[in-house]
C-alpha cells in the first residue's frame, strides 16, 4: 500500500468514527516525531502495539480484502498465561461495503464482534477439525447477544447496528460490510497479532507499505523501524 493511500484512509477512518460518537485516544493523533520525542512516556503503547492498523493482508487491493484497526488497549500475555491481570483488549474498526476480512481462526483469543453502527456486518463462520482444518460438515453454535444461535457450516451470519456475536478460539470467520461501510467494536482477551491469526490462505496479517509521502500517523507495525533504537 502507498503511504499516502494510508494517510488517506485514517483521515477517511477518523470521520467515520466521529459521526457515530466514538472519539479515539489522544495518543492516536500523534505524529511520527511527537512519538520519538515521547519514546519513554509511550513505551506501554509500544509493548502493547496500540493504535492504527490499516491492512490490505499483502494482497494489494485494499478496496476487496482489507480492514481498518485502531487497538485502544491491549493487555499483556503473560498475565492471560498467569490468570491475572490485564487479561482483556479492545479494537474499532471499518469493514467496508463488501471488503473481505479473509478466513481466519484464533489460537488463544475470544472475542465478541460488535456492530457498532452503520450497515449489516456479514460473517461467514466454520468450526474446526480437531487437526485445526476448517470444518465444512458441522454445525456452526455461537451466542449473539447471550442467546445461542445454530446455522449450517459456511451459512452468513447478519448482525444489524447494535448486535454482536461471540467467537471462540477455533472459530474460523471472515466478515464484510453487507449493504454498506460498517463500524465494528472488538472486546477479546489479550491480542497477539504477530502470532494468534491463522489463516485459511497462505497471506499476510499487515501490509508492505511503499513510503511515496511521509506518515501522518505511524501504524502498529510501522513501531519497529521507526521508534527502536539504531
Amino acid at each position: 500500500m502507498k503511504r499516502s493511500t494510508v494517510n488517506q484512509i485514517m483521515a477517511e477512518a477518523d470521520d467515520f468514527i466521529r459521526s457515530f460518537g466514538f472519539l479515539l485516544p489522544p495518543f492516536a493523533y500523534f505524529s511520527p516525531e511527537e512519538m520519538r520525542a515521547r519514546r519513554t512516556d509511550i513505551q506501554a503503547i509500544v509493548d502493547a502495539r496500540l493504535g492504527w492498523d490499516i491492512t490490505d493482508f499483502g494482497a494489494g487491493n485494499f478496496d476487496e480484502m482489507g480492514l481498518f484497526l485502531f487497538t485502544v488497549r491491549n493487555g499483556d500475555p503473560e498475565h492471560l498465561k498467569a490468570g491475572g491481570g490485564m487479561c482483556y483488549a479492545e479494537k474499532i474498526m471499518i469493514a467496508r461495503k463488501d471488503q473481505l476480512t479473509p478466513m481466519h481462526r484464533h489460537i488463544v483469543k475470544a472475542e465478541d464482534i460488535i456492530n457498532r453502527g452503520g450497515a449489516t456486518l456479514a460473517l461467514k463462520l466454520f468450526n474446526s477439525l480437531d487437526n485445526g482444518d476448517i470444518d465444512h460438515d458441522s454445525d456452526v453454535t455461537v451466542h449473539c447477544d447471550g442467546i445461542p444461535r445454530t446455522q449450517k457450516a459456511g451459512d452468513i451470519l447478519r448482525l444489524s447496528p447494535g448486535e454482536s456475536v461471540t467467537l471462540l478460539q477455533g472459530n474460523w470467520h471472515s466478515f464484510w460490510g453487507d449493504g454498506g461501510d460498517v463500524l465494528i467494536g472488538e472486546v477479546s482477551t489479550v491480542n497477539d497479532d504477530l502470532t494468534d491469526n491463522i489463516f485459511a490462505k497462505p497471506i499476510g496479517r499487515f501490509a508492505e507499505i511503499d513510503e511515496d509521502e511521509a506518515p501522518k500517523h505511524l501504524l502498529v507495525s510501522d513501531y519497529d523501524k521507526w521508534l527502536m533504537p539504531g
